[in-house]
């Protein structure tokens, strides 16, 4: 048995502040992925967040530089904010 929190989406837009809109139209199947970020009990209609996996990316994505330049002979370049 996992240990996993499933949440709503409402409860998903409490914990990263965004809309439900927007996690609905914009971030699920472009950045929250069916059966790593969210699932469908039972085959249904509802959706269930999987918190930890959401949590993970997000921290991952955000210790990542945007800035890294690539340099011609194979380098990179990694600028500051």
């Amino acid at each position: 048995m996992s240990n996993l929190t499933y949440v709503t989406t409402e409860e998903l837009s409490q914990k990263i502040k965004y809309d439900c809109r927007t996690i609905r139209n914009r971030l699920k199947d472009s950045v929250l992925l069916e059966g790593i970020h969210y699932i469908r009990p039972f085959g249904g209609r509802k959706i269930l967040y999987i918190w930890e996996r959401i949590e993970e990316d997000m921290v991952k994505v955000s210790s990542q530089s945007n800035f890294d330049i690539p340099l011609a002979r194979g380098g990179v370049c990694h600028g500051k904010y």
